[in-house]
């Protein structure tokens, strides 16, 4: 594929925009900037049938894996490959600002309603925004920042402890290489923490490391094992790697060799990090396990020395406090009747009493008529509403605010993205399933919308003639067939208290 067409600027200005998903984002930098060379666009279907086939693009180029674009079909209808005048989609970043200009050579179905687009791309604009863009260099302008002779790649798709930091000494040390510390970088954060507070805990730990180079690189991520070690490799070695330490599975890329670590313990006898074998079992500590850091982050314990740098550990409290300090979804869900608005009112009424955290109610109700007017019930526009109260919730836990949300939300994908969206602000989740039985509601039946709905008045109601998808995921189920309010709100707060989202003090309050 060519990258080197001209635009006009009144094909520019007519131009059909698209905002990509964060993984098509992240693969649409690394073409811009290199690292996916010889790939210069996002695949066709001729490459990706070779792909499928042999492991190759359509030219014979190796390839690991694919890298498409989809956009819904009813944009893609307005693409025509042959028409110089409807072959160029711009491409947006997630704030809507245009960077990059797709020449369309392939127009074809996904699936229902979306359509893959591929052809070579081009940057528009200066290269986008946003938090230690100095750290985002392309390929060749790394390469030429290092010196000759090999070069150590790492992966810190994690913060950096005293284990990996030692590992890292010892292989740099070892192979007389010089390092270059790749932090993955994008929109849905890395490890559990945001972009940027893992950019940061990286530099903390920079005193610890042997000379280096560090580079922000957005790594896109298949949830695939196999495909993610077969691309790092494949984007290492085009930033010079020549040896790359690998943290989990890994796969070697053109050229690059691959360093699988051995397993360090803690020695208690002088303080230092040797191979777990080389240390008497009476005298070895074992580094911990990522559930244990976040256990001892959520409960306000400070990281041991032995184990974290305090530079690190300051980085990683301010990223990740106390839990009782940090931002929560509430999310109540259940059929209509079922009283997760009350619960929800009880639950909110009684936080705002403690006054520790700003608390917010999106009652169903109120969103559907000052957030999502205009929205049906579809499974689409269902789908769509509880996505924008997930969001609302989610910038309201960002700022350590407390978001309760209590729609129906009868689709376990949307309540998913809800949970996905909040963690990714860094605020906590919780799954509140409001489980009473169907004729219970049915004998409340406030709104009496089931008795239009049995009467065939109402079509698309949940529970009558349109499903409910019973989560397997909640943190709680509540059935408030015969408890009163408080006891509901209760049960909640409970679960809150335990969980180290509320203060045990605040229990009695």
């Amino acid at each position: 594929m060519s990258n080197g067409w001209v635009l006009p600027d009144e094909v520019l200005r007519d131009a059909p925009a698209y905002t990509p998903r964060p993984g098509e984002l992240a693969d649409l930098e690394l073409l811009l900037t290199g690292a996916y060379a010889p790939l210069a666009g996002f695949m066709t279907r001729a490459d990706l049938a070779s792909l499928q086939r042999r492991g190759r693009l359509a030219d014979g180029t190796s390839w690991p894996v694919p890298v498409t674009l989809q956009v819904p079909a009813a944009l893609a209808a307005g693409l025509d490959p042959t028409d110089p005048g409807r072959r160029t989609l711009v491409l947006s970043d997630g704030e809507g600002a245009p960077v990059a200009a797709l020449e369309v050579v392939d127009v074809w179905t996904a699936r229902e309603g979306v359509a893959g687009v591929g052809g070579p791309v081009r940057r528009l604009g200066d290269g986008g925004h946003g938090p230690f863009q100095r750290l985002r260099r392309t390929p060749e302008e790394v390469r030429a920042l290092l010196p000759p002779g090999r070069v150590l790649g790492v992966i810190a798709d994690r913060p950096l402890h005293r284990p990996q930091l030692a590992q890292i000494a010892h292989a740099a040390r070892t192979l007389g290489a010089h390092l270059l510390v790749m932090i993955p970088v994008g929109e849905d954060g890395h490890g559990g923490l945001p972009s940027e507070a893992l950019v940061r805990a990286i530099f903390a730990a920079r005193d610890r490391m042997p000379p280096a180079t560090l580079v922000a690189v957005p790594v896109p991520r298949r949830r695939d094992e196999i495909r993610d070690a077969l691309l790092r490799a494949r984007i290492s070695a085009a930033y010079g790697v020549t040896h790359l330490l690998s943290t989990g599975e890994s796969f070697s890329g053109p050229g690059l060799r691959v360093l699988v670590p051995r397993e360090l313990a803690y020695d208690n006898r002088d303080g230092q990090w040797r191979w777990r074998e080389d240390i008497p079992p009476r005298n070895r500590r074992l580094a911990l396990s990522q559930a244990e850091i976040d256990d001892l982050l959520d409960r306000g314990f400070p990281l041991p020395e032995w184990h974290t740098p305090p530079a690190v550990a300051k980085e990683l409290s301010r990223a990740r406090p106390p839990r009782r300090h940090r931002g929560l979804v509430v999310f109540l869900t259940g059929l209509s009747g079922s009283g997760k608005s009350t619960i929800a009112r009880g639950l909110a009424d009684l936080l705002r009493e403690q006054g520790d955290r700003t608390v917010t109610l999106l009652d169903g109700d109120v969103v559907r008529r000052e957030l999502s007017a205009g929205l049906g019930f579809s499974k689409t526009d269902r789908d769509a509403n509880v996505r924008r109260i997930g969001w609302v919730a989610s910038e309201i836990a960002k700022h350590r605010g407390v978001g309760i949300c209590c729609p129906i939300a009868p689709y376990a994908q949307a309540r998913a993205t809800a949970r996905e969206m909040a963690l990714a602000a860094g605020a906590g989740f919780v799954l509140v399933h409001v489980a009473t039985p169907l004729e219970v509601c049915e004998q409340r039946d406030r709104k009496g919308l089931y008795a239009r709905a049995r009467a065939g008045l109402l079509t698309g109601m949940t529970g009558v003639d349109d499903p409910y998808e019973e989560p397997t995921d909640a943190d709680l189920v509540i059935d408030t067939t015969h408890l009163t309010v408080e006891e509901a709100v209760r049960a909640v707060m409970h679960l809150l208290t335990e969980t180290g989202w509320v203060e045990p003090r605040l229990q009695s309050a």
